[in-house]
Parts: C-alpha cells; structure tokens; sequence
C-alpha cells in the first residue's frame, strides 16, 4: 500500500433540503440519474476494502435523501468499516434516530453554524433549521449515538464561538470540528465577505488551542492546517521554559474522552484529532463524489480517477494526483521550505483556488520560514472577541 488510508468521504448524493450560503457542492433537490447505486454502493466499499478499512463517513448533500442509505451504512459496518454520518440533522426524527443507531453507525456529524438561531439559518437558507438540528443532536443522544459538531468558521459567525463550545458541551456532544471556510463550490461566491484574515484565522487557532487544553471532548481544528503548526510552536515554547507536561498525543487525558474511531498499530485508539499531520488529502483521506469520482478531498477539485472505471485500489496507489501530494519534494513557495512541513503540509484546496496550482504555498498562512515578520491578512481587519459571552 502506497500510503495509508485512514478516513474516506462518500457523497452519497447532491440532493439536499437546503442550499446553504458555502456549500462546496452545488446542491439540487432531487436524487439524479447518475448517481451510484445500492449495488454500486456496495461494490465501491468492497474495492475501499481491498486497499483498507477505514472510517467511512456518508455525506452529501444530505445524505438522508438516499432511501438506501441505512442499507449502505449497515453493509459498511458488517464489512469492517468504522461508518459515520455527515448530516444537516434537519431531518432526523425518532424514527431516523433508532435506525441510525440500530445499523452500526460510530458517529453523525452534524453542522451548526452559529450559536444563535439567526446566525445559523441565514447560513443555512433555512429558518428553523438551527431548532431542528438541535431536535436531531437531541435524538440521537437519547439514543446513545454519538454525535459530533461541525461547524464552519467565517466573520459571520466567529465572535460565536465560545458560546458554540458551551452549545455543544450543553448539548452531550463527543466533539467539536471547527472547518475553516474553503473558496469551492458556493462558497466561492462568500469567500471574498466571509473569510478570514489570516491574522484573524491565527488568533482563532490559538484560542481553540487554549480551550483544547482542558476541555472534556474532542476538539479538531479541520481545514486548518496550521493549526498543528501553532501547536508544535507552542510546545517549543513550552519546552524552552522547562514545561515538559504538554504532548502531541494524549488520547484518555481528557475528563471525558471522545468515542475512538481511527486504530493505530497494534489496536491502540488513536482520537481523530490525534497529531498527525494538518492537511491528509491524497495522503491519508480521500473524497469520493456522488458518481464515483475520486478526489483528494471534498474540496480540490483535481480528480485522481473514477471507481466506475478503475479499481479504487489502483487510483489510491498509482494515481499522479496522489503522487504529487504525498511527495514533500514537490511543494512550492514558502510551503516548500517550511520546517512544519512535514505536521502543516496547508491547505492544498485554499492554495488551488488562490493560484490553480495545489502544490503552491497556503496563501492563509502567516508563518515565514525564513524568519521575516509576518505578512498582514488580507482584507480588512477586526477585532475578534473569543471570551464567553
């Protein structure tokens, strides 16, 4: 096996209930004629299986929308797979929730993109979908699923994120995913408004790394990059004062560990914000679309092959795309001499839509390797108010 395969993502379908402001798909409100079916669905996991078994996770568009999607999930779980759910939760009643937790699923992700209602459904197009989304997290923990936040960072919504932690701690959550906003799909349409600074994404990531310290759940910083960056720098820092207590790994030192879903070498659980590496496209995680398409991830669009016509075993070891990612020698600009290479890597998607090239230097980046003061953040800068409400 050329490189490990640790997680995949499986848009299950575009079709969607919502057309949510940065979507990376284009939703639509049907399911479409060339999207896989069951019996493809079950075939694309058998070829998954022959390179690994790794976390799967169903998403979309919104992945309820496919009526064999509890099928799909069950048929993964009893081939070894560790699945999970990517929803917008919207839809989840009793009746979805049992079914969820009866087919084997290890996790459902659901997004909430604001603390606050208003926040939340001007993101999402929808009003009410913030109440139905706690309906749903509410539901599946009374059924004993475990259930994690995801929840997509931008000026919208970034002076919120203190109370979204207490959210998602009030809620009985196992985790909080931050995913810092990506120029694709809609979004590309909000990227300009919306984004960060970096000098604002920096302060965002040192804050989440203070609350990570001591939080009782899984906190993972994701599209972020650099956020392993600021935390080995922090490290440094602290090991150059003579405090050895910090560690890259410290899976069961929470006060409530999250439920494990990645396994390391000799069957330890190893947390999916484990310190491995920042960006995993191509080199540990994949993307597969609605029609079999693989991508490194589901938000560089530079496909590596189509499982409708190659084995997925021979995409993930011999595809060019893949080559490229996973070779150190071949990113460019500051990137390319960076010593966080090898824990940061950046965002491959942000630097393919700043430069059209995903081997060029992460353009939301303010580290300089060589030393030189930071560069400013583009666009306008504000202040960040990251202190409980």
């Amino acid at each position: 096996m050329a490189s490990p395969l640790r997680l995949v993502f499986w848009e299950t379908t575009k079709a969607c209930n919502l057309s949510c402001r940065h979507c990376r798909a284009v939703p639509q409100r049907s399911l479409g004629p060339d999207e896989l079916s069951t019996r493809q669905a079950f075939d694309l996991i058998d070829g998954i299986a022959r390179v690994s078994r790794p976390v799967m996770v169903l998403s979309g568009g919104e992945p309820l929308f496919r009526p064999d999607i509890f099928d799909i999930a069950e048929y993964g779980a009893e081939s070894g797979f560790r699945m999970a759910l990517a929803t917008n939760g919207t839809l989840i009643d009793a009746r979805y929730a049992a079914r969820i937790a009866d087919v084997g699923i290890s996790r459902v992700a659901i997004s909430l993109d604001g603390a606050t209602a208003g926040t939340h459904d001007r993101f999402r197009n929808l009003e009410g979908s913030h109440a139905r989304a706690l309906n749903g997290i509410r539901l599946l923990r009374d059924e004993g699923v475990s259930v994690q936040i995801n929840s997509t960072v931008a000026k919208h919504n970034v002076d919120e994120l203190p109370r979204m932690l207490d959210l998602a701690l009030s809620l009985g959550a196992d985790a909080l995913h931050l995913f810092m906003l990506v120029p694709v799909g809609c979004g590309l349409e909000i990227a300009p408004a919306q984004m960060l600074p970096a000098d604002e994404y920096e302060r965002v990531l040192h804050w989440f790394d203070e609350q990570a310290r001591t939080c009782p759940i899984d906190l993972k910083a994701t599209c972020a990059p650099h956020y392993y960056r600021i935390r080995a720098q922090r490290l440094e820092a602290a090991r150059q004062q003579g405090d050895y207590s910090e560690t890259f790994i410290a899976p069961g030192t929470r006060a409530k560990a999250a439920p494990t879903l990645l396994h390391g070498h000799g069957g330890h659980g190893q947390h999916l914000s484990a310190m491995t590496r920042g960006c995993l496209a191509g080199t540990s995680v994949c993307f597969i679309s609605h029609v079999g398409q693989v991508y490194p991830c589901g938000y560089l669009p530079v496909a590596a092959g189509d499982t409708r016509t190659q084995p997925f075993a021979d995409i993930w070891n011999g595809s060019p795309v893949f080559q490229t990612l996973r070779s150190p020698d071949a990113f460019e600009g500051k990137c390319g001499v960076c010593r966080y290479e090898a824990i940061c890597g950046g965002c491959r998607a942000r630097a393919y839509a700043a430069t059209g090239n995903f081997m060029a230097e992460e353009p939301f980046c303010l580290y300089q390797p060589d030393g030189t003061a930071p560069r400013a953040g583009t666009g306008p800068t504000r202040t960040i108010r990251l202190t409980p409400a």
